[in-house]
């Protein structure tokens, strides 16, 4: 879904102002064109159309180009107008300025598997892709020169870039996050963190708060305090399939996320969050001293049946059903949806405690890409009806 951002945290709710629907499969990638009223967009059908808004108020395409292979991904570089694709090899194409007419400029030799992210860096001049073939790789977007590259272990899902530091931020299909510092022809590997169980399908990077955020097919989204040095990491949990893109507003300090059943999440991020703790080790519960039930010696000891393991989410203790036999919500902690809590915790969690931190709405289309434009405030989607929505 389109829909505009109200600037106003109270006022989060995102409004359909209009959908492109002529369309033959399902589109892959979409983007809002800056400072004019269209969008571009290509499909599974390998076509890319340019939709700008006619008098009628009916989005029309003024043209569009065949490709030779389906294309999974897209950059749009809006200062220079050149518009880079991700097939199985990088195609790009330069657009008029009236968007009517649609030029080959060059192809990039980049990889030897489909590709998977395109991403411009217009201060740098360098664009940056990623392939099934585990290759990360950079070319300089003037000349067509590739710079660099480096060998991933396994395919790269998520690709962002800062400017500030030239730090590279890869998430790949084992829910592995790779930060590398990139020079103009070598890169050297700074860290990785991991903590998503499946993969990362999407990252966004705030270069303001200096934070990262990475959706993942397990459901939950993670935000990296990469700027604290610390290696804080705070989760999200609002969706109930994979998270299909991520977006964020940073002039009301808004995080949006889309996932695969149609449900947009629009995340205050200007509070004070708190960090999940770590889920303790114990062989009993550590409130009632129950033991566990593969602590065979106590429950000979004791003459008592083992117990199922559980763990409350916001001290982490291990603990029995019995002890934690209450849900709450935990926004503060990322847990918008109920979780398991300990007794005595649930007590101490108070209203103003529960407050939500995020509101929900439905897109009515399952989303496969999310795209933000913030000079508008418009949010765009697309899904697997075949349908683009914005706003």
């Amino acid at each position: 879904m389109a829909a505009e951002i109200q600037p106003q945290p109270q006022a989060r709710k995102p409004c359909l102002l209009s959908k492109i629907e002529a369309l033959q499969d399902v589109v892959s990638s979409a983007v809002i064109i800056p400072k004019e009223d269209g969008v571009i967009s290509v499909s599974e059908d390998r076509t890319i159309r340019v939709w700008l808004k006619r008098d009628s108020g009916q989005y029309w395409p003024s043209v569009y180009q065949t490709l030779s292979s389906s294309c999974s991904c897209m950059a749009f570089n809006p200062e220079t107008r050149r518009l880079s694709m991700g097939m199985d090899t990088g195609s790009e194409f330069i657009l008029s300025e009236d968007y009517n007419k649609m030029t080959p400029a060059r192809t990039y030799q980049a990889h030897q598997g489909r590709v998977t992210v395109v991403l411009f860096v217009l201060e740098m001049e360098w664009l940056l892709s990623t392939g099934q073939d585990k290759n990360f790789t950079w070319h300089c977007s003037e000349s067509g020169q590739q710079l660099g590259t480096y060998r991933t272990s396994t395919w790269v899902s998520g690709l962002q870039f800062d400017v500030e530091t030239r730090h590279a931020f890869v998430g790949d299909q084992s829910g592995q996050v790779t930060i590398l510092k990139l020079e103009q022809d070598n890169c050297s590997l700074v860290t990785t963190f991991k903590g998503h169980t499946g993969n990362v399908t999407a990252l966004c990077w705030d270069p303001v708060q200096r934070v990262l955020f990475s959706g993942s097919s397990d459901h939950s989204i993670i935000m990296w305090d990469i700027g604290g040095r610390k290696g804080t990491a705070i989760e999200l949990q609002g969706h109930n399939d994979k998270v299909q893109g991520l977006c964020y507003a940073s002039h009301t300090r808004q995080l949006i996320s889309g996932s695969s059943d149609g449900g947009i999440v629009i995340w205050n991020m200007d509070v004070t969050r708190q960090e999940t703790p770590e889920w303790l080790d114990s062989d009993s519960c550590q409130k009632c001293e129950q033991p566990f039930f593969w602590n065979f010696k106590q429950m000979w000891d004791s003459k008592k049946i083992g117990l199922r393991q559980h763990h409350c989410r916001k001290c982490g203790q291990a603990v029995c059903g019995k002890c934690s036999s209450k849900r709450s919500t935990i926004p503060l902690m990322g847990f918008e949806f109920e979780v398991r809590v300990c007794d005595s915790c649930y007590e101490s969690i108070t209203d103003e405690d529960r407050a939500p931190t995020a509101t929900f709405h439905d897109s009515k289309h399952s989303i496969v890409y999310m795209h933000y434009e913030p000079t508008t405030g418009n949010l765009l989607t697309s899904g697997t009806d075949k349908v683009v929505k914005q706003g």
